[in-house]
């Protein structure tokens, strides 16, 4: 193996980490993805690692970076086993993943705010660091833009401009440069030239040959995981055969455009789960204000429904003169209609940021935080939906006359019916791949609220396993909560079957007990899929 050397500055903790990575293995399934990989990267150079698809690449900088822990072997960041001390070296590592690890709907200003109370110490001056970081990557200009605005190489440096924030004394990057068109591509690699520069330690991943002309040092992967070579860049571009044009020049010179960074306190301790909360909470609702078209779904689709409640059910229909089946639809639909909105207001939470969320998880954000911040922003929206969706029906008189306290009772249903939808939807979208996905999993997961609620059918009337369907049919306990507050115990239906045969009590009992069993699920699966 072919060592990269030391720079004489190496024994100064400015000039970025030393690492080194002994005799690596990592196996994903049954295949070695990485197989017994040696090499030391010094304090302050900028490293590329190239290979072909699926040559272990990603796979190397996770590890380097302590995100995925080795099958064999040891890295060291300095004398920092990285396996072994994690809470210690993940103050020390930036990791930029390919895919964003930004929101797009928020203004680059606000994603670096939430970041930096995220990332750094509660009373570091925040603005001030965002705003040095703004400057030091050029993007004072984009500041008050959407992060969707931006082009693909602003958003790349605004990715790095995250992990910049907690001034990391080692940056890793899995393919910062693909899909960005060579001018772009050339003043990115500049940037992480200039990072190196200024005393943080850089690898990169890339297919892009030009690359390497920024580098000090370059890693060659073969397709089997195996180090091919590993040493200074002019060795690494004869060892792969390649000609001077095409491989950019080097950069020549030390750029002064950055500022000389400082290490990290090694004292440094992430925030408080209360102020994790606090602060993911808020960026939640910060989102869900600048992304109109999702508000106007969120807001929209219930009134829809309330509009068809208004069309499809008469006036007068709880008036026990008039015998009618009316009241148990209108007792149903109520409690599913909780259900879907609970649901459908959960699917997309998790799924749609799976990226942000795992780097955030590496940084120190805890899963709890994280799970409580979705569900403290989307229950006072249920809570809005509910409660204007009962007065409007009860003004068209749609409802029976009932008091305050029965009203208030009906509400406090129908809202743990949609919280324990909610988690429903949290869990899916925690444990599906995409989006699409989850779209999907609606009409699954509705259907057997639909046919084994109790409402199309009696219970007493099911097959033995449609009634151990509905047992665990969340639907069910709300259809018969709703029902005993609007006094409909005694009616039948189907062929003399009673359609309630629960309470309200025995109804949100059981609800509690899902939302309970579906919130410790949702924290494994964040657990296993975020890491």
């Amino acid at each position: 193996m072919s060592a990269i050397a030391l720079s004489p500055e190496a024994t100064d903790v400015r000039r970025g980490a030393r690492l080194v990575a002994d005799g690596v293995v990592a196996v994903r399934g049954s295949r070695r993805v990485l197989d017994g990989v040696s090499l030391v990267i010094a304090p302050g150079e900028l490293v590329a690692v190239v290979g072909p698809s699926g040559g272990g690449k990603s796979t190397l900088l996770e590890s380097l970076a302590g995100i995925r822990s080795v099958t064999g072997g040891n890295i060291r960041l300095d004398s920092s086993n990285i396996d072994e001390d994690r809470e210690h070296i993940r103050a020390q590592v930036g990791f930029v993943p390919q895919d964003d690890i930004i929101h797009r709907d928020l203004r680059l200003r606000e994603t670096l705010k939430y970041a930096a109370r995220l990332r750094l110490p509660r009373g570091a001056n925040h603005t001030d660091v965002v705003d040095s970081v703004l400057t030091e990557l050029d993007l004072a200009s984009q500041a008050s833009l959407p992060v969707g605005s931006l082009s693909g190489g602003q958003r790349k440096r605004a990715s790095i401009a995250v992990e910049l924030l907690a001034r990391p004394r080692l940056l890793l990057l899995d393919e910062p440069t693909a899909g960005l068109d060579p001018a772009t591509a050339t003043a990115l690699m500049h940037t992480l030239r200039t990072l190196a520069d200024g005393g943080c330690t850089v690898v990169l991943s890339t297919h892009n040959m030009q690359d390497l002309g920024s580098c000090d040092a370059v890693v060659v992967l073969t397709k089997d995981g195996h180090l091919a070579y590993s040493g200074d860049r002019d060795g690494a571009i004869a060892h792969l055969g390649l000609t001077s044009r095409e491989t950019l020049s080097p950069i020549q010179g030390r750029s002064t455009h950055l500022e000389e960074l400082p290490a990290r306190d090694a004292s440094f301790r992430p925030t408080s789960a209360l102020e994790q909360w606090r602060v993911l909470t808020r960026r939640n609702a910060t989102l869900l204000a600048h992304n109109r078209l999702t508000m106007a779904i969120m807001l929209g689709a219930p009134a829809l429904v309330v509009a068809m409640f208004a069309v499809l059910f008469t006036p007068g229909a709880f008036n026990p003169e008039v015998p009618s089946n009316q009241p148990v639809m209108v007792a149903y639909w109520l409690a599913f209609a909780g259900f879907f909105f609970g649901l459908t207001y959960g699917l997309l939470q998790i799924v749609t940021e799976v990226p942000i969320a795992r780097r955030e998880r590496f940084a120190g954000v805890r899963i709890g935080p994280y799970l409580a911040s979705k569900v403290t922003v989307l229950v006072p929206i249920l809570f809005a939906v509910d409660v204007v969706m009962l007065t409007v029906l009860r003004v068209l008189d749609r409802l029976p006359t009932m008091s305050t306290g029965t009203f208030a009772t009906l509400a406090a249903a129908i809202l743990l019916d949609a919280v324990v939808a909610v988690l429903l939807g949290l869990l899916i979208s925690a444990l599906v791949a995409d989006a699409s996905h989850a779209t999907i999993a609606l009409p699954m997961v509705c259907f057997p609220a639909v046919l084994f609620a109790g409402a199309i059918q009696a219970v007493s009337d099911m097959a033995v396993a449609g009634k151990a369907i509905s047992v665990v049919t969340p639907a069910r306990w709300a259809f018969e909560s709703v029902g005993d507050v609007l006094g409909l115990s005694h009616v039948p239906a189907g062929a003399g079957a009673t359609a309630f045969e629960g309470n309200l009590v025995t109804g949100m009992s059981v609800l509690c007990v899902f939302g309970v069993a579906f919130t410790f699920a949702t924290l494994a699966a964040l657990g296993r899929r975020l890491g």
